[in-house]
């Protein structure tokens, strides 16, 4: 073999790495952004948390938004459109699904958090969106969600001005749900 013909292969063989690397880089993306996210807040993404810290002084409105995809044969909505809740206190609302169709069908919520500044002091404890949520034909179900907003917020130059959140949910159909149910 001819030494043009060696680098001609090494060269090859690294254009093949190198694809090989960013096809791997692009189905390891959304995983990583989401991770990203969830742990700077990115883009209005809740936390997760185990439990509140506990209330503080002061007092914040939260505002509950509910949209559905149209493909989802189910009508969804909060129970209740607003709060005003002190920082750092344990709060829990519900919001309402129901199948208007005759099958059971399964549906998964996506979130997000306006103003997009307050998604990293906006923690869940639990909450529907952290499972897909399936519904008998024609059952109505209430959903809660049970959420603090860290203190912290008042601390931040960016947030502590912030005097309303409003959480807002989107419920997507499933394809196939999840086996283990």
């Amino acid at each position: 073999m001819t030494a043009i013909a060696t680098r001609n292969g090494r060269t090859a063989g690294i254009a093949a790495l190198v694809v090989a690397c960013m096809i791997g880089l692009a189905f390891a993306s959304a995983p990583l952004y989401r991770m990203f996210c969830e742990a700077t807040g990115l883009d209005g993404t809740t936390q997760r948390a185990d439990r509140a810290p506990g209330a503080v002084a002061g007092q914040i409105g939260v505002r509950f938004d509910a949209n559905i995809d149209p493909a989802l044969p189910w009508k969804f909505e909060p129970v209740q459109e607003t709060v005003r809740i002190h920082p750092g206190a344990r709060t829990q609302i519900f919001y309402r699904a129901s199948n208007y169709t005759a099958r059971k069908t399964t549906g998964t919520a996506v979130f997000n958090v306006t103003p997009v500044s307050a998604g990293k002091y906006f923690s869940k404890i639990e909450c529907f969106c952290f499972t897909e949520q399936t519904l008998q034909g024609g059952q109505s179900v209430d959903m809660p969600v049970v959420f603090f907003v860290d203190p912290k917020i008042r601390e931040d130059e960016a947030t502590k001005d912030i005097d309303e959140i409003t959480l807002s949910y989107t419920f997507y159909p499933v394809e196939s749900p999840a086996k283990a149910r």
